[in-house]
């Protein structure tokens, strides 16, 4: 029960904690939260541009899903094997 308190006390004391100068970015994390930006918008365009050739195929009758009428559930394609 002492032990873990004992490895706590003796962490904090000979951890010293860094003074201003010591902790800075720098340009390699500047570099890669940039990369990071460019992939998320790239990404981002690509989803909505198949997003927009989805929404065309399936104006045009591509997917032929029966539509459900009033109170009932539209027929489902995956078959279950029971």
């Amino acid at each position: 029960m002492l032990a873990p308190l004992s490895l706590l006390i003796q962490a904090a004391v000979s951890d010293p904690v860094p003074s201003d100068n010591n902790v800075k970015a720098g340009w390699v994390a500047f570099a890669v939260v940039l990369v990071l930006i460019v992939a998320v918008v790239f990404l981002l365009r690509s989803f909505t541009q198949q997003l927009k050739k989805v929404e065309k195929a399936n104006d045009a009758g591509v997917y032929d899903e029966p539509q459900a009428t009033e109170g009932e559930l539209p027929p489902t394609t995956v078959e279950h094997d029971r």
